[in-house]
This record gives structure tokens, C-alpha cells and sequence, in this order.
């Protein structure tokens, strides 16, 4: 971008006065990524073109409260190996747990 673009006041770039953002609408077209996004793209001869995107198999989403303490894809798969090394070194145990019963009244088993 050119800074003729904006109005350069004391480091900060302001937008210029034409541009009217007071019928905006914040988040008007947010879709979950991890629900996966479909773009239509007209042509010039007419046609339309979709396009289905979806993330890669492996691919997880971390909330912005994990991001936090996690900021990338090492840092993640650091911690989980830890907690698969702690899984590994409990005990296992001799009888299956028992559902709660909500869970059980849920299910349909009264």
C-alpha cells in the first residue's frame, strides 16, 4: 500500500474520510474453519467456479486461550507427548468404569 492511502498522524495510520464504515456489520461473513468454507467465483464468460476447501487430515484448531501457551505446531506436540508418556506409566485398570448415570438415562438404559 502507498501512504497516500492514509493520513499519517504521530505514527498512526487513520483512514481517510471517504470510507464509511457506519453501516458495518462485525463478523458479517465469519465461518468456523474447522467446519470447512465453499467460494463461489464468477468468470468473465459467465461460468461459476466452487471451490470446497476443508483442513488437511491432522490438522487441528487450538483456542485462543491454549494459543497462549502454545504458539506452534512443536510446542503442541512437546506437551502431548509428554501427557502420552504420563498415560503410559499410569496403571491401568481391572474392571471398565461405570457410565454415569445420566449418561445411562440419556442412552435410553433405565
Amino acid at each position: 500500500m502507498e501512504n497516500s492511502e492514509f493520513e499519517w498522524d504521530d505514527g498512526k495510520a487513520e483512514m481517510r474520510s471517504e470510507y464509511d464504515f457506519s453501516k458495518a456489520e462485525r463478523g458479517k461473513f465469519y465461518r468456523p474453519l474447522d467446519k470447512g468454507y465453499t467460494t463461489h467465483v464468477r468468470k468473465a464468460d459467465g461460468r461459476v467456479a466452487v471451490n470446497h476447501y476443508t483442513l488437511s487430515e491432522g490438522t487441528v484448531l487450538l483456542a485462543p486461550d491454549v494459543l497462549e501457551y502454545f504458539p506452534d505446531s512443536e510446542s503442541v506436540n512437546e506437551a502431548l507427548r509428554s501427557l502420552i508418556k504420563l498415560m503410559d506409566q499410569m496403571p491401568t485398570r481391572k474392571y471398565k468404569q461405570q457410565k454415569a448415570a445420566s449418561l445411562q438415562i440419556a442412552e435410553g438404559k433405565r
